[in-house]
């Protein structure tokens, strides 16, 4: 598998980044006989559509997964539409799309609610308790339940270790090499660190992990307590990725007003393989 930072900036676009969108690649069957490139990409924030056509034919994408429905990570899901129903290259066809329950509804209030139905265009699947595996092409998809203020999933993804070495281009390796023909990869989506969260994770060969608040961002409650259930600390992205095992760490969903050098110290408090600061254009072979 490969993975590619789209966009990666924490709860809006950013001067460097577009929103949350993570493009992750590998080789599958074409249903020919022969193998092809399938490619998913995971959340869809602002300014994500466009800038993964730096990576991607915008024909050539499979599959988008939303992890939550929180505009900065799905709110380009309107530039999605307006290729899929208006493009002249455009299959004319469906595209899956996975979320979870509103995801329907969340297109259209970003659409304005312009047309009826949305079926044309997109093909969902709902991910619910009862329903959190879904296998798109080589990839096999089980979700698990984060903590957030609103319904949301982390992504524990199987599919084949490495990728075409014609197609590698600039990807590098992180952490240590798969030894096996099946590598896993875990992104977190939007969440605060709990168990379902490190289950997702374990052993995972590379995790994409939000580090969506340094020590001095987290809010605090009335008592002075802090607010938990919103975004994991830094730290605490460095506790997960010990707790769960991982082969590597990239660090994501930073806010543009948040010094990188900050999220590097606090992460090496807690974690001491290896990691990076997730960049958009950047990327990884798992």
């Amino acid at each position: 598998m490969k993975l590619t930072i789209v966009g990666c900036t924490g709860s809006m676009s950013g001067p460097k980044s577009a929103a949350s969108s993570y493009l992750l690649q590998a080789p599958g069957p074409d249903g020919n006989g022969g193998t092809r490139i399938w490619s998913i990409l995971l959340d869809l924030g602002p300014g994500g559509y466009g800038q993964m056509w730096n990576y991607l034919k915008p024909t050539e994408l499979d599959a988008v997964a939303l992890t939550h429905l929180h505009a900065d990570h799905c709110a380009d899901l309107v530039s999605l539409h307006v290729f899929q129903k208006w493009a002249p290259c455009s299959s004319g066809g469906t595209i899956s799309l996975i979320g979870p329950k509103g995801t329907t509804e969340r297109i259209g209030q970003i659409d304005g609610n312009t047309q009826g139905s949305y079926d044309h265009e997109f093909d969902v699947t709902v991910i619910s308790a009862h329903n959190r595996e879904v296998e798109i092409g080589p990839f096999k998809i089980t979700a698990f339940p984060a903590w957030h203020p609103v319904r949301a999933w982390s992504y524990r993804i199987e599919g084949p270790a490495g990728f075409p070495t014609d197609e590698i281009g600039n990807a590098k390796q992180l952490g240590p090499v798969t030894q096996t023909q099946t590598a896993v990869f875990t992104y977190t989506g939007d969440t605060d660190l709990h168990d379902p969260t490190i289950a997702a994770a374990n052993g995972a060969n590379l995790l994409l992990a939000e580090a969506g608040f340094t020590a001095t961002e987290v809010p605090t409650n009335p008592d002075g307590s802090e607010t938990r259930g919103i975004h994991m600390t830094a730290e605490r992205t460095g506790q997960l990725a010990k707790s769960a095992g991982v082969g590597a760490l990239v660090a994501t969903h930073i806010q543009p007003w948040t010094e990188a050098e900050v999220v590097e110290q606090e992460i090496n408090s807690t974690w001491d393989g290896p990691f990076e600061i997730a960049e958009s254009g950047k990327s990884y072979l798992i």
